[in-house]
């Protein structure tokens, strides 16, 4: 992170490093006040604190805590493993903490400890973008331009980070930096008269006030500008079911938004260059998490700069290395099934038999590209690595016949996207592959959505068709007896595909001779093949869901089905989704056991859980 937003600020890195340390791991901990006052009321030391706020994306980087597998970035373990797009993977006694969350079945609500380093991680950067607030305050040599963007940027990340929590946990306290503090406790209430207090109009300020005073463009591509920030209230207005609020914001993004470097927003021609590093921070990229390798940032078991949150998730001893976690599930896989028109089957027949890649009786027709950059699976090329096979799969019993892909890199990028600095598990465990927090596939199918909910039927159908025109571009495909170019994210000779492709966009009309039901099913189900295995699935069945029970029917039919092929955990388990309940996590127990302490209830556990 600090290496992309490339700011110079060695003078305060010292100072920096012990503010970060004295700040605020969770929601009960005090911070510093008397040393930021002192020591960084500067231009330089803001900026230092700002990177500090920025850092925390990443799901890491918080001293004394060895954070990743919960508090990771992509979400990989409840957008994925916890929705129908993944398994654990691994074996069955490997992370067990996170199988009672991808079975919906905490015992005791709150006691993994996935859910409290991803409240740790949260909090911790609300914490450290209101020291920059805080800081602005006692900085009387900053001019007040500067003060307006560093508030901004500040209050973009705190809207970010509590939208996260809202997704995760929806009764999710907001802090802001006018929080005071009792006896070393914050104590903030989730709840007030007999009810959970709804944090979204304080989200939605936040963004507001970044969308109004960022600049449309930066001079560091990982800060934020004013169009990250107005798709991200976007998403907030998405989430709250306010199409009217989210539609005319992303019209404007989709024609007018640029990226920090003012480039317009374009889908990539092709749709790897999304997920390789070599190609990051392109025209599709509309706000990233920032990754670098081999630049000293790397200690002990801290990963630095790079994406550590996805160590665990590569192919067992193949490939990048390590440790055969986040398998693509069946139904996941049977869902880039197309009909004899090149279509997605939305009528939920896709995961009959028979199935993709099956040893026996495999799927005869054809297939969406975008399957190979999503899923690595037997018989297909793992970029310039191999072939994949079953020794690839560390547990095939329980985890299935897939290996996640997107979060991968190449052979030929070893050494340059992959860390040379042995830090926690090893070298090639840590790369330099950008996290997407929301791409322009992303705004394209949200305006979709809104245009199918408000607007009109034939424009929703122009927003997918867009982003089916790029999966049908053959120079994206993958290909059999090729070399991959990995600089490009194509491989030639182009004379074999790896498979039946075919992907066509919908016919024109179709959206509205269908209707309204046919056109959201379309959305949601291009919304899965696009965005796959990029921790969205879970929150977006919450989303859909609004209190229809959508959520429990899709992902207790998935578990019905997925009992009779591999997956330990849902072999071995009575899993069953509980509507009312499991759309949102348990609130961690430490946190309720902190923030309770002398007493009097201030935080409550969300509905459902003991």
């Amino acid at each position: 992170m600090r290496n992309l937003l490339k700011w110079k600020i060695p003078a305060v890195c010292v100072v920096l490093a012990l503010i970060i340390h004295s700040c605020s791991n969770k929601l009960n901990l005090q911070p510093q006040g008397s040393l930021l006052a002192s020591n960084v009321n500067n231009n330089s030391g803001v900026q230092g604190l700002l990177i500090g706020a920025y850092a925390l994306l990443s799901g890491e980087n918080v001293p004394g805590q060895n954070l990743g597998n919960g508090s990771g970035a992509s979400n990989y373990v409840y957008g994925n493993e916890a929705a129908d797009d993944a398994y654990k993977g691994s074996t069955p006694s490997d992370q067990p903490d996170a199988i009672p969350l991808l079975t919906w079945s905490l015992a005791q609500a709150g006691t993994s400890s996935y859910l409290d380093e991803k409240w740790v991680i949260l909090y911790s950067g609300i914490q450290r973008a209101n020291d920059v607030i805080r800081t602005l305050r006692l900085s009387p040599s900053i001019s007040p331009a500067d003060t307006v963007e560093y508030v901004a940027e500040a209050r973009f990340l705190r809207g970010f980070y509590h939208l996260e929590g809202k997704k995760m946990w929806n009764n999710f306290p907001y802090v802001d930096e006018n929080i005071s503090y009792v006896n070393g406790n914050l104590s903030v209430p989730n709840f007030a008269g007999g009810s959970f207090i709804d944090i979204w109009p304080k989200i939605e300020a936040d963004l507001s006030y970044a969308v109004a005073n960022l600049p449309g463009t930066q001079p560091n591509i990982g800060r934020v500008n004013k169009w990250a920030a107005m798709a991200f209230l976007a998403k907030a207005y998405m989430y709250e079911h306010k199409y009217s609020d989210a539609k005319p914001l992303l019209d404007q993004i989709i024609t007018t938004g640029t990226t920090s470097n003012g480039t317009h927003y374009a889908l990539e021609p092709l749709y790897e260059s999304n997920f390789n590093p070599a190609q990051k921070n392109g025209s599709e990229s509309v706000f990233a998490c920032q990754t670098s390798v081999n630049d000293g940032s790397s200690i002990a078991t801290n990963g630095g700069n790079g994406d550590t949150g996805d160590e665990l998730n590569f192919p067992y001893n193949h490939g990048p290395g390590c440790c055969g976690f986040d398998n693509p599930s069946w139904n996941l896989v049977q869902a880039y099934k197309t009909d004899a028109n090149g279509l997605p089957f939305l009528d939920g027949s896709f995961n009959n038999a028979p199935l993709v890649s099956s040893n026996t009786n495999p799927w005869a027709g054809t297939v969406d590209p975008r399957l190979d950059w999503a899923v690595g699976r037997p018989g297909k090329p793992y970029f310039d690595w191999g072939i994949i096979d079953t020794t690839w799969i560390r547990d095939q019993t329980n985890d299935g016949f897939f290996v996640p892909k997107k979060n991968g890199y190449a052979l030929s990028q070893q050494g340059t996207y992959s860390s040379t600095e042995t830090v926690f598990w090893g070298a090639a465990e840590v790369d330099a592959n950008n996290v997407n927090l929301c791409r322009f596939a992303d705004v394209l199918l949200w305006d979709a959505e809104c245009e199918a909910q408000i607007g009109t039927l034939d424009q929703a159908e122009i927003y997918v068709n867009m982003v089916r025109q790029r999966a049908a571009n053959p120079v994206g495909y993958v290909y059999l007896n090729a070399t991959y170019d990995a600089a490009h994210s194509m491989y030639t000779p182009q004379t074999t595909p790896a498979d039946n492709y075919k992907v066509s966009q919908y016919p024109p009309g179709a959206f509205s001779s269908q209707g309204q039901a046919y056109a959201i099913n379309a959305i949601q189900m291009e919304r899965r093949l696009e965005l796959a295995i990029e921790g969205h699935r879970f929150f977006d069945l919450a989303r859909y869901d609004n209190g229809t029970g959508s959520m429990a029917a899709t992902l207790n039919a998935y578990v019905s089905v997925e009992k009779t092929r591999h997956s330990f955990y849902l072999v071995n388990n009575t899993a069953q989704f509980t509507k009312g309940v499991n759309e949102y996590f348990a609130i961690p127990q430490n946190e309720l056991d902190a923030e309770n302490a002398t007493g009097k209830i201030y935080l409550k556990q969300n509905p459902g859980y003991q």
